[in-house]
């Protein structure tokens, strides 16, 4: 096999790699796209390297024009007095579903060409609070529409996240105040 077709290859495995949905870890089904836009605030996550030192985390989720979803996270950098934001976009990974619903299965980018995964493994009735992981158990994010979210609500998407495997006693509680 020569070097170029071992790269492609290996590049697909790379790619499927962060694209999947952890073991033991369901999408929710029946996602509307439009009743998730809007912006949701960082309640609690996993260590991510691109959100330390940041508090008052939200993400704001609009249509994009080619049927996408543009994304703009925001966090303000304490230590550098200031805000970050980093604009990315979002695309639903399987076809619709006859009820013109999605899975939550999307596929997230803020670096060009790069996809990760966004699987929704949690989502409140009235679209209220979120529960979201990457393509293993090292990525996990709980959101809501308002910077508090009530502590029994809190509590039990902690323990869902735990009974899948999620490592709840490293989560980071993010500051809104």
């Amino acid at each position: 096999m020569n070097l170029k077709k071992s790269f492609i290859i290996l590049l697909s495995f790379l790619i499927a790699a962060c694209m999947g949905v952890p073991s033991n870890v369901k999408v929710v089904d029946n996602i509307n796209a439009n009743q998730y836009l809007g912006t949701w605030y960082e309640i609690a996550r996993l260590d991510q390297s691109f959100e330390r030192g940041l508090e008052k985390i939200s993400a704001t989720y609009s249509l994009k024009d080619d049927g996408g979803i543009k994304v703009l996270n925001r966090g303000f950098n304490v230590k550098q007095n200031e805000w970050k934001e980093a604009e990315g976009k979002a695309y639903f990974v399987d076809a619709a579903n006859a009820n013109k619903t999605n899975t939550g299965k999307l596929k997230v980018s803020f670096f060009g060409p790069f996809y990760g995964a966004y699987n929704i493994i949690a989502l409140d009735a009235n679209y209220q609070h979120v529960m979201i992981c990457g393509p293993d158990k090292s990525y996990l994010w709980i959101l809501s529409r308002t910077p508090q979210l009530a502590e029994p609500i809190k509590q039990g998407l902690i323990a869902q996240a735990k009974a899948l495997g999620f490592a709840t006693d490293k989560l980071i509680y993010v500051k809104h105040n």
